[in-house]
């Protein structure tokens, strides 16, 4: 039995060293149960805190403490900020002309005329060419007729002299 209760003893030596070294890595001190790092960090904390001491509420007797103390603060006048809330609230008219064209609906073939517009265009081109050659065509052919005309009317009228 005595074989039993030493090894078990090893055992538990074994397991108290792991979990010093475990202790050891996360940064606790076995001695006092504290974090190293947090005893560091606690001394120079208390040193900022010291400096830092500001008195807001409490009016020091001591001259030291009166040169901590904050001034009292001024309250922000009401109208003031009535008036900026009432002016964020106000928003100033961007657009002043509504275009009554962006705000209806698109026809639904409004996509087939701007693919087509381009070849409109060129057909629009190309028929006011043939117009102009069928108007000029037409005045060579009355010019001719008119010469014609005119031609007739004094050959008739030189057979009676």
């Amino acid at each position: 039995m005595e074989k039993n209760v030493g090894s078990l003893q090893e055992q538990a030596l074994k397991r108290k060293e792991r979990l010093k070294a475990l202790k050891n890595q996360t940064g606790r001190d076995t001695e006092d149960g504290e974090p190293e790092r947090k005893k560091a960090l606690g001394e120079e904390a208390e040193e900022e805190r010291h400096r830092e001491l500001k008195l807001r509420n409490y009016t020091p007797e001591d001259k030291e403490l009166k040169e901590r103390q904050v001034p009292k603060a001024k309250p922000a006048s009401v109208e003031d900020k009535v008036k900026d809330q009432l002016e964020a609230a106000n928003p100033e008219p961007i657009i002043e002309e509504v275009d009554l064209a962006n705000l209806a609906p698109r026809k639904p073939d409004w996509d087939l005329k701007r693919d087509v517009a381009k070849k409109l265009e060129k057909l629009e081109r190309r028929t006011q060419r043939a117009i102009a050659e069928v108007i000029r065509d037409r005045l060579r052919g009355s010019e001719e007729e008119l010469a014609g005309a005119v031609g007739a009317v004094g050959v008739t009228e030189g057979d009676s002299d």
